[in-house]
């Protein structure tokens, strides 16, 4: 059945965040402890290079070196930009500038922020120094940021040990990414379908080949795909995982099943969760139809028909 509606492109803000916990190295641990203890450590290579931000293995040689040296929390600024508009966690929720930072003693640049009433007040070739956040814990925030300050270079890096009370030995890092996402004109009808009850694909003029969720073009053939096809709402389970651990923030208890589905009608198999069955009865080939919630823009999950089970040959193609 063709469907001929054709909706504007769908908009909206997606984010996308998760906490990135890592274990930290001997040379890490150092360097973010000594920020703790306002102490900035880097490395130096064989040929005397100091690195700060400090790394592990030699960019140049990739031997690895352990040999740490403690900077002066002065430095030149080499280049920057200026942020008129900072976003959500930034360092400053004025204006300011980022700014690649040479600390006296490295030979190497650290990326930050600096405090400045504008961006004429910022040049590069500039002399400044690390404002120390109040509370430290072991983290590139214990630099609250840089401030304009005029001194005369510092002395050469010094030895330092690396050691520390309390050693930081691991971290968690938040990622969060903000972006406005479009699915499209195809997606976008295939979402707007589904309000409706309806599970709409797109044919490729060239193989015939239904496609759903659509893409736009066909992934073989490569041209584009305009006419619209509804598929289902009735399909075939093709394969499938027992999913045993529980995800945060889904109200749904374990074990459960998540399967590629096969609707009638469609060459590509789409994804869903399988329920009013227990999780050990799933299987493939299994006739399944949706099951709607009041209010949903997409089926909830998918139960048995009570069907036959499908011929492996009728959906072998699909796997």
């Amino acid at each position: 059945m063709s469907v001929t509606h054709s909706p504007d492109v769908l908009r909206a803000p997606l984010v996308v965040e998760f906490p990135f916990t890592r274990s930290l190295g001997p040379v890490q641990s150092a360097f973010l402890t000594g920020l703790r203890e306002r102490t900035v450590l880097g490395v130096k290579t064989s040929d005397g290079t100091v690195l700060v931000p400090p790394v592990e293995y030699d960019p140049v040689t990739a031997d690895e070196i352990r040999d740490l040296v403690e900077v002066a929390d002065t430095g030149t600024v080499t280049t920057w930009a200026w942020n008129p508009a900072p976003r959500r966690d930034q360092p400053l929720d004025a204006p300011f500038a980022w700014v690649l930072v040479r600390l006296d003693g490295a030979d190497t640049s650290l990326l930050h922020v600096l405090d400045a009433p504008g961006p004429d007040a910022v040049r590069s070739g500039m002399r400044v120094r690390i404002r120390w956040a109040e509370e430290r814990t072991g983290a590139i925030t214990d630099i609250a940021c840089f401030e304009p300050y005029e001194s005369e270079r510092a002395a050469q890096a010094a030895p330092h040990s690396g050691e520390f009370a309390d050693a930081v030995t691991g971290i968690v890092a938040p990622a969060r990414l903000d972006y406005t996402y479009s699915p499209g004109r195809a997606q976008t009808a295939y979402i707007n379908a589904l309000a409706g009850r309806k599970t709409v694909g797109e044919r490729c003029p060239r193989c015939r080949k239904v496609y759903v969720p659509p893409r736009g073009a066909c992934p073989t053939c490569g041209v584009a795909t305009v006419e619209q096809v509804e598929v289902g709402p009735r399909g075939t389970v093709t394969t499938y995982c027992i999913v045993n651990i529980k995800a945060k923030n889904l109200d749904i208890e374990v074990p459960y099943v998540y399967a590629h589905i096969a609707l009638d009608g469609a060459d590509l198999a789409l994804h869903g969760r399988i329920g009013g069955i227990p999780y050990d009865q799933v299987r493939m080939g299994l006739r399944v139809e949706p099951v709607w919630t009041d209010g949903s823009r997409h089926p909830d999950h998918y139960r048995p028909t009570g069907e036959p089970d499908a011929d492996y040959d009728a959906y072998k193609e699909l796997l």
